[in-house]
């Protein structure tokens, strides 16, 4: 038997181990990081957070009959406000024409941007590797109580809902998107990039050029992950565009994953989960 809860305190132990199972952008195998999260989650259960921006939802599912916590998802309230912006890469396409040659081209263009209007975040939802494909659906029931909560609570989350797709990592916790186009800019490894975003944004947007980016200097290999989940990730995704997200052109600078936007919609969790 399986059941969803909120997390406890006494999770961080299981949830490191659970992060080090699998990366994940919103729970880094760091126990500190973890710590502070069900700190916050527990605040937020307990409605002593007053300030949207300190609001972290954080959900698990435990086995009951070995007692394991073997998935966790979250709802983020606040991601951005102004001074603390979400960035991403705005991924557009650019038309060039040549009258000599009478020959064209189609170029893929990169812009970071900023978004600071507060959009709510869909994140955390990770399942242990063994529960995978289970009968019992549960990465699904891991997604849904999320909805469920905003539903009921509507008045604690943004209208605009986002939510950020895992790109593809190599065996040794590689990206080849950061490390062909991210880390020419930014001292950092991925695994180093990732793990301070935690704390703060504005080394992207102090170090990251602002200029457009032509897709095209990137080595194919990396040119090929824009706008590309990893197939673990891609279960989720279907699963997203079914409650109403869509593509909307942005990715992240890190590694090249989806944001999925769901447009505004003010009672499509009331509807479909009340």
């Amino acid at each position: 038997m399986f059941v969803i809860r909120q997390v406890a305190t006494e999770d961080v132990t299981t949830l490191l181990k659970l992060a080090r199972m699998v990366h994940f952008i919103n729970l880094p195998p760091d126990r500190d990081i973890i710590a502070s999260k069900v700190v916050r989650s527990r605040r937020s259960f307990g409605r002593q957070a007053t300030d949207p921006r300190e609001r972290n939802f954080m959900f698990v599912l435990e086995d009951l009959d070995t007692g394991n916590v073997i998935g966790s998802s979250a709802i983020i309230s606040c991601v951005s406000w102004p001074g603390h912006p979400h960035v991403y890469l705005d991924v557009t396409r650019r038309e060039f024409w040549s009258d000599d040659l009478q020959q064209g081209a189609t170029q893929v263009m990169l812009t970071l941007g900023e978004d600071v209007s507060g959009p709510t975040e869909m994140g955390g939802l990770i399942l242990a590797p063994g529960y995978r494909g289970h009968a019992e659906k549960l990465g699904g029931f891991l997604s849904m109580v999320r909805f469920h909560y905003m539903g009921l609570h509507k008045r604690q989350f943004n209208k605009r809902v986002i939510a950020e797709m895992m790109g593809a990592i190599t065996p040794e916790s590689h990206n080849l998107f950061w490390d062909y186009l991210g880390r020419r800019f930014i001292n950092l490894s991925y695994k180093e990039a990732d793990l301070f975003c935690q704390h703060s944004k504005e080394f992207m947007t102090a170090l990251f050029p602002r200029e457009p980016f032509y897709a095209s200097l990137l080595p194919a290999e990396a040119r090929n992950l824009i706008g590309r989940e990893s197939d673990e990730t891609r279960p989720a995704r279907r699963m997203l565009e079914r409650q109403g997200f869509e593509y909307k052109g942005h990715i992240g600078p890190f590694d090249g994953i989806l944001l999925l936007l769901l447009l505004p919609l003010p009672n499509i969790f009331c509807r479909r989960f009340c």
